[in-house]
């Protein structure tokens, strides 16, 4: 059974500072876990978040790729 978003909230955190994270929803699903403090994105892909510093996405990269995507949970 998959996890919800608001439990892999309380258990996930940024590889790179240990910071905390906000999901956010592109097309009416969880397309990725952003940290502000770093400016990074870690996207989802096939339901699966790619928690890796190296595949990070810059937030305004992010943002300038998916402009409906929004915070959510």
């Amino acid at each position: 059974m998959p996890m919800e978003t608001r439990e892999l909230l309380q258990i996930l955190a940024c590889p790179k500072c240990l910071g905390n994270l906000v999901a956010l929803e592109d097309n009416g699903s969880v397309a990725a876990f952003a940290c502000k403090a770093c400016g990074v994105v870690y996207p989802v892909r096939d339901n699966i978040p790619i928690m890796l510093v190296e595949e990070a996405i810059p937030l305004e990269d992010w943002n300038k790729e998916h402009p409906a995507a929004k915070e959510c949970a």
